[in-house]
């Protein structure tokens, strides 16, 4: 339970840190998208899926950074 008058982002500012960087790093975001490389035409499940599966990949992707951004608004800004 946070308290009223202070988030916890503030008082664990470290840990906060370190989650946002974990975060980063999980949904592919830069600086840490460089071993997929998305531009190149030829890119592993790029050539093998299409259409709707392809997008279904895609939707996951942001589905992921939406449940990041849950997770550190339920941890670190008071839910």
């Amino acid at each position: 339970m946070q308290s009223q008058t202070v988030w916890f982002m503030f008082p664990l500012f470290p840990i906060f840190i370190i989650f946002f960087i974990a975060a980063l790093a999980e949904t592919n975001r830069a600086p840490f998208d460089l071993p997929e490389a998305e531009a190149e035409l030829v890119a592993g499940y790029n050539v093998e899926y299409s259409a709707i599966i392809f997008a279904m990949f895609f939707l996951a992707e942001y589905c992921n950074m939406i449940l990041m951004s849950l997770f550190t608004a339920l941890a670190f800004l008071g839910g």
